[in-house]
């Protein structure tokens, strides 16, 4: 197995965030690899660990969970083993990041000779005036049909969508900035609700071998990374770097920017503010369209219509998700009973919960409380649900 190339490709303006969070979770896997490295030797010259999907024609012995869990020192490993890491800029140098902490950075036609597996574009500020650099735009457009996949972390779909990598593909961003993204780039399919997304082309195979990956906002940088490194490495490796960094190696249920984007629909004011307000605060009662404009004193017809228009979404859509967002709160900061969640909720019986939170989430509210119940809560619920299957009558 060859060492990968990643190569993050930054704007002077670089969100810092936005790249040390897959370059740290990069970082716990290259740990990870030279511990079980060192492991299969006995601290010697070992075989490389493989990913048996795709590596095993090679003969190398595929890493196992037992090598995955192997601690690991967190001295750099004497030559890299899975993953070397490269953070370019135009000009190179010391580079002033948002929100100040500088970082030094290489020349990016330092790279022109250099093979790169995957190259990444972290995010900048953006408004609607803003200006991409045209010379990190003409870079990446160069370079990427170069490199085996090409992603970005939140807002670094800009500079994607301006190189042209982007057009036909379904793609994403930070929440507040897909309407800003979709308006400037028309050729781009935004879609605002996803963590990531991996577009493999419109044939399913990439741009040739390129594969392109979008993602969200900063911590959706790591949900990325660790993606990437389970599609290198496998389930073991990804896994053991979560547990390194101390997180989910994926969010149950929560592979979905929507709570945020909700939260800021409900206090960002407009012509619906003071209405979400009211809902969130009567969520068990009865939240049907007609109901909903009389409360904003509007036709149910003409409610509906501007509604959509206004949030993007319909009334029906806000209340579910409204209510899904309380539940899941509530089972993870209290240990109420599933049946007076349900009730508060709006959900009215247990069995219309559990139906929700396996529609939406894929898991049933127990094992979603287990997962995410609050360290100040108390002790841990000592019981599970029984799995579900679909089509089943939850009971």
């Amino acid at each position: 197995m060859s060492v990968r190339h990643i190569v993050f490709a930054v704007a002077p303006d670089l969100v810092l965030l936005d790249a040390c969070g897959p370059l740290e979770a990069f970082w716990r896997a290259e740990l990870t690899m030279a511990a079980a490295q060192g492991a299969s030797d006995g601290g010697g010259r070992a075989q490389m660990p493989a990913n048996p999907s795709t590596h095993a024609h090679q003969g190398a012995r595929p890493l196992t969970p037992a090598d995955a869990s192997v601690p690991a020192s967190t001295h750099p490993p004497a030559r890299p083993v899975a993953y070397r890491t490269t953070v370019a800029s135009i000009d190179g140098g010391v580079l002033q990041t948002f929100p100040g902490l500088p970082v030094v950075t290489e020349r990016l036609d330092s790279l022109d000779a250099e093979p790169i597996d995957t190259l990444i574009v972290p995010g900048v500020p953006v408004d609607q005036h803003c200006t991409l650099q045209p010379e990190l735009v003409a870079w990446i457009r160069r370079n990427a049909p170069r490199a085996r996949r090409v992603c970005s972390v939140c807002t670094g779909a800009f500079y994607l969508a301006a190189a042209g990598l982007l057009d036909g593909r379904r793609a994403t961003t930070h929440w507040r900035d897909a309407p800003h993204l979709a308006r400037r780039f028309p050729n781009v399919h935004v879609d605002a609700d996803p963590i990531f997304i991996r577009d493999a082309g419109p044939h399913g195979r990439g741009d040739g071998e390129r594969v392109v990956w979008t993602s969200a906002g900063v911590t959706a940088g790591i949900d990325l990374a660790l993606a990437l490194i389970e599609e290198d490495l496998g389930h073991a490796v990804a896994m053991q770097a979560a547990r390194r960094l101390v997180v989910f190696m994926k969010r149950p249920g929560g592979q979905s920017q929507f709570s945020a984007a909700l939260a800021a629909q409900a206090s960002a004011g407009g012509p619906f503010e003071a209405l979400h307000s009211w809902m969130v605060a009567h969520l068990r009662e009865d939240l049907t369209v007609e109901r909903l404009a009389e409360h904003a004193r509007m036709t149910p017809r003409t409610f509906a219509r501007r509604y959509v228009d206004e949030v993007g979404r319909t009334p029906a859509k806000t209340v579910s998700a409204l209510r899904l967002e309380a539940a899941s709160r509530a089972l993870a900061e209290s240990r109420r009973p599933l049946k007076r969640i349900a009730l508060d909720c709006g959900f009215g019986s247990e069995q219309n919960l559990r139906r929700a939170f396996v529609r939406r989430f894929g898991v049933l509210p127990l094992e979603y409380r287990e997962r995410f119940m609050s360290a100040t809560a108390p002790a841990s619920v000592n019981h599970r649900e029984a799995p579900v299957r679909a089509g089943d009558d939850v009971r």
